[in-house]
């Protein structure tokens, strides 16, 4: 168990199969344009020697969830999400420095994402993790034309 800034009891494991419904109700509450479920079922089939997927419940309920690739030596974190009426009580940050501990378990030197130029929340979190920014895809996001911000931290 780990707890957020909140003090609530969180329990951050390895996603599953069976979490997909609760984490697919999150997806699309959070994003312009949603990850499809077939996504995420083929990372969490490809297994942990390419993908890393993790889940925060609170009891039964996923709140948030957090993944990425493992390319060499890079994590590359491809998505992070919390529920909303969960947002703001340290599930994200608790999630974040999950996936970060067991990046660096794995030999990663690095870790990569792309976050969107007006996410400031996101941003601000992955700063806090000590990301720094370091370019820039124009109109990386399809749905917006928005540009991407490219963060990097080295581990």
């Amino acid at each position: 168990m780990k707890e957020g800034d909140k003090g609530l009891e969180l329990d951050i494991k390895e996603m599953t199969l069976e979490d997909l419904d609760q984490v697919m109700e999150i997806e699309v509450a959070s994003f312009p344009t949603p990850w499809k479920r077939s996504m995420f079922e083929k990372d969490l089939r490809m297994g942990k020697g390419f993908c890393i997927y993790k889940s925060a419940k609170i009891g039964d309920k996923v709140v948030g969830y957090v993944g990425g690739w493992v390319i060499g030596d890079e994590m590359h974190i491809t998505t992070i999400a919390v529920a909303s009426e969960y947002r703001g009580r340290g599930i994200g940050d608790a999630l974040l420095s999950d996936i970060l501990e067991e990046a660096r378990e794995r030999g990663c030197r690095i870790a990569t994402l792309e976050v969107r130029e007006t996410n400031w929340i996101a941003q601000n979190l992955y700063r806090k993790h000590g990301f720094l920014p370091i370019g820039l895809r124009k109109g990386y996001y399809r749905d917006t034309g928005e540009d991407a911000i490219v963060m990097v931290l080295e581990l």
